[in-house]
């Protein structure tokens, strides 16, 4: 017995036929016969009486009318109570300029549509910054570059993260097209770069890290024109020609006209790829709409990756949820 038969009952006694019934309940005459007969089958009685003028309820079927009123009633204050039990809260969720780039509008716009109570707090910040707000709680949630710990000067500072894999980015020569020769090669190599003026952030974050060890495995030291802490500046010094930067496609992502006005090479040598990793805070420290919002982040990667919308990334190997840093 489903529920559907229930109301189809209901509203045939309610209007006293089984065609303008059918017609309330936007049905074929012949497919509500159908089931008020299917209802009386697995009853073993007769519920209705057929007439010329319409139905009537028998004794059985007044009977069963009434329990049916009242179950429909029971089954509206479950979906109510449901419905005002709706995961709530608020969340924080710590992006880099170059993640928020790509991620930022379609994790909001997939909260909003799954967890329409949940109030999400999204701050835009270096990784390293987002390291250390995470382990001030002040975020839940992180993507944060390479090394999870990074940015941390105290061991008895550190608390214990959940660490998930998200993806790996290739990492791109960009410089401005003007600033180039006619027909650049479209890749590079570490060690082809060391006459180039670069524009790279400063050393304590996830980037800087691991370039400055490309570097130091190709056994080149870079020449670094500028240090810039911001991403929108870096770029806009690029675009100047004020020298070249390193970065994945991300770093581009919000310029529309990038395929025009700038050169990119991706980076041929073997490591030389920016790991994304999903920091939180552990599991019984977050809280259930933080937990929905990890799966929800995870989501929107893993289609925006498998789409094709993220250039130059590949998904990691998700394997399990681990912990990570010092208690």
């Amino acid at each position: 017995m489903e529920l559907r038969q229930l109301r189809y009952f209901v509203r045939v006694v309610e209007v006293g036929s089984i065609s303008r019934a059918a017609l309330d309940l936007n049905l074929v005459q012949s497919a509500l016969s159908q089931q008020i007969t299917r209802l009386e089958s697995e009853l073993s009685t007769r519920l209705l009486q057929r007439t010329s003028q319409g139905v009537t309820p028998t004794e059985a079927g007044v009977a069963f009318f009434r329990e049916a009123q009242l179950t429909l009633r029971h089954a509206e204050q479950a979906m109510r109570a449901a419905k005002s039990a709706r995961l709530s809260g608020t969340v924080s969720v710590g992006l880099a300029p170059t993640t928020a780039a790509v991620l930022g509008l379609p994790l909001m716009r997939a909260m909003r549509e799954r967890y329409p109570e949940v109030r999400l707090h999204m701050v835009e910040s270096l990784s390293g910054h987002l390291s250390t707000m995470l382990n001030a709680r002040q975020l839940d949630l992180a993507v944060l570059f390479d090394m999870p710990m990074d940015g941390v000067s105290s061991a008895q500072s550190a608390r214990r993260w959940s660490v998930q894999p998200l993806m790996e980015e290739d990492i791109f020569f960009i410089a401005a097209r003007h600033a180039v020769k006619p027909r650049a090669p479209a890749t590079v190599r570490m060690v082809q770069l060391k006459d180039e003026a670069l524009i790279l952030p400063t050393g304590p974050h996830g980037l800087r890290s691991m370039l400055d060890a490309a570097f130091l495995r190709a056994k080149v030291k870079p020449l670094v024109a500028l240090e810039v802490d911001s991403l929108a500046m870096l770029m806009d010094a690029v675009r100047a020609g004020m020298g070249a930067t390193l970065q994945p496609w991300s770093a581009v992502a919000r310029q529309a006209d990038a395929a025009q006005a700038l050169h990119m090479a991706r980076i041929t040598d073997h490591q030389v790829r920016r790991s994304n990793v999903l920091c939180s805070l552990s599991d019984d420290e977050l809280s259930p709409a933080a937990l929905a919002a990890r799966v929800v982040l995870v989501d929107c990667v893993r289609a925006l990756v498998g789409s094709g919308a993220w250039e130059g990334a590949a998904l990691s190997d998700p394997g399990p949820v681990k912990a990570s840093g010092k208690t």
